[in-house]
């Protein structure tokens, strides 16, 4: 009676520390992403190819990268990354009614333009 219960908590366990892993894993990237955005010259295709590269293969093949590039020094660049959980995780509480299914991971780094 007690072993499914444990079973399904494990589960969670298991799919949220891989959602928090792919967290942390884009948050890097965004950060990555926005510090090479604020340099001068820089276009959009640049900071894709610096996020994709600063994630491991499984985020980088689904990664959506939306990157708003100030034109002045000072204006503020905007990176966001975001991937859906599906590539980040195992769906393995769709029984109990939690589908990671139209979710997404989403990480969003601002700074300001050198």
């Amino acid at each position: 009676m007690v072993l499914p219960i444990l079973m399904f908590m494990l589960m969670g366990l298991f799919e949220f520390s891989f959602l928090f892993l792919a967290q942390g894993e884009l948050e890097e990237a965004a950060q990555s992403g926005a510090r090479l955005a604020t340099l001068q010259s820089v276009q959009e295709e640049d900071v894709i190819a610096e996020v994709q590269r600063s994630l491991p293969d499984r985020l980088a093949q689904s990664v959506s990268v939306r990157a708003f590039l100030g034109e002045h020094s000072g204006d503020e660049v905007i990176v966001i990354v975001r991937v859906p959980s599906r590539a980040a995780a195992p769906d393995l509480l769709w029984a109990i009614g939690y589908s990671l299914e139209g979710r997404s991971v989403t990480a969003e780094t601002r700074m300001a333009k050198e």
